[in-house]
């Protein structure tokens, strides 16, 4: 009968021991739910990145640069035109990095390229080279055949970030000039002027610094253009 009853205690103490710990439990996650001070909150979701650049077109009939404009838009919106496959960066603001070099302006370029960029810059700089002016990402439609208004139609790949002109006034762009000499005819820049500090020529530092992260020189391109200030993944 004692054993009976010692039993029958133990059966009926469980249930009790059990509802409290249940009850406890439940209490702690039902307060630990609410943030001190007041109710919970609801997370809000992330609002959609943003694309933002400025661009513009280049007029061929009166050698400016025309229609300068500010566009905004989801990411969700950029056109396939406005992404660069070589690269993946686009023309949007977001996709660039900004560099900073002592003495120069701060520069942007794509972001999967800054850290070889700047490393080599620095590089050119620590080797005594003169380096006086650096542009980098800049959107603009320089490049494809103009439309009836004679506007250019396609976005350089300075407008990716995947472009850079080095002392621009000492290394111009010549038209006209399968191989330098007299016909050639100076558009933009400064007159190239080898061997005079700060330009650029196939056997400089800049030029073997630039090529040996993947960028070439726009000296060396093919056709009717030379472009000694400007490197690039194509050289255009």
């Amino acid at each position: 009968m004692s054993a009976s009853t010692h039993s029958g205690a133990g059966k009926a103490k469980r249930p009790r021991f059990f509802f409290a710990a249940v009850a406890f439990l439940f209490a702690l996650g039902f307060l630990g739910a609410r943030p001190a001070g007041g109710p919970q909150v609801q997370s809000r979701e992330a609002p959609p990145k943003i694309c933002r650049y400025l661009t513009w077109e280049w007029n061929t009939r009166t050698r400016t640069s025309v229609n300068h404009r500010w566009v905004e838009k989801s990411f969700g919106e950029v056109t396939g035109e406005e992404m660069d496959p070589a690269s993946r960066c686009s023309v949007c603001e977001a996709d660039q990095i900004t560099i900073e070099l002592e003495g120069l302006p701060e520069f942007r370029v794509c972001k999967y390229f800054a850290g070889k960029v700047k490393a080599a810059l620095l590089e050119i700089r620590e080797s005594g080279f003169p380096l006086r002016t650096v542009t980098g990402y800049r959107v603009g439609r320089s490049r494809g055949k103009p439309d009836a208004e004679g506007l250019r139609t396609r976005f350089s790949n300075h407008s990716f970030g995947t472009a850079l002109d080095l002392n621009a006034d000492l290394n111009g762009m010549y038209s006209h000039c399968v191989v330098f000499g007299e016909a050639c005819r100076l558009i933009r820049g400064g007159h190239w002027r080898p061997p005079n500090p700060g330009t650029l020529t196939a056997d400089s530092i800049p030029v073997a610094a630039l090529k040996a992260i993947g960028w070439k020189w726009g000296g060396e391109i093919a056709g009717r253009q030379k472009d000694f200030m400007h490197f690039s993944l194509t050289g255009y």
